[in-house]
């Protein structure tokens, strides 16, 4: 977003420049700065470390945390200024696009960083979606197979984001579930 600021406290025109870059009201920002501070253990820190946010109950039982932490952080560290968790929680919000949630998607899904889902990203992302249920690996590489199989347009064994973003343009459900509430 690059409006750094420094107090704790909002002024009257970052809550505006932020209403104009998110999918939040005002009074919104205002509730997600309030979270983001307390999450900090230390309030002299600009971050929020991966640790406590990793400790949100929000974030606790998603299988992705992690990842959605390191996504939205700009050093990729998975710790966040209040601009990176005002990002992600817009994102996630009711009033972002399915646009805007598939792009996200995409980004928390391709593992590797190589702007493509290739057989190993999805392998990784049914391990984490799965968790403690864990599929053998052949059940993973026969699903890992069967996604290419079904949404690999162009037959080069991995999708790219438009090939993605067709798959979860047929998924009418999807912005309802790629939400957090806080």
């Amino acid at each position: 977003m690059g409006l750094s600021h420094s107090s704790h406290a909002l002024d009257a025109q970052q809550l505006e420049d932020y209403q104009n870059c998110t999918f939040f009201t005002k009074k919104e920002i205002l509730h997600v700065h309030q979270r983001f501070q307390s999450l900090k253990r230390d309030m002299k820190r600009e971050r929020a470390t991966l640790q406590e946010l990793l400790e949100m109950p929000e974030l606790k039982a998603n299988p992705f945390r992690e990842r959605i932490c390191k996504v939205f952080s700009e050093d990729h560290s998975g710790a966040m200024t209040f601009e990176d968790f005002l990002d992600c929680m817009s994102v996630f919000s009711e009033g972002a696009t399915r646009d805007v949630k598939a792009s996200y998607a995409f980004r928390l899904y391709d593992i590797d960083g190589d702007g493509y889902l290739d057989k190993n990203d999805l392998i990784e992302t049914i391990k984490l979606l799965c968790g403690d249920n864990e599929l053998k690996n052949t059940e993973m590489e026969l699903v890992s197979d069967k996604i290419l199989e079904e949404a690999d347009l162009d037959g080069d064994n991995r999708l790219s984001y438009v090939e993605f973003e067709h798959v979860i343009s047929r998924a009418p459900d999807f912005t309802n579930t790629f939400r957090i509430r806080i």
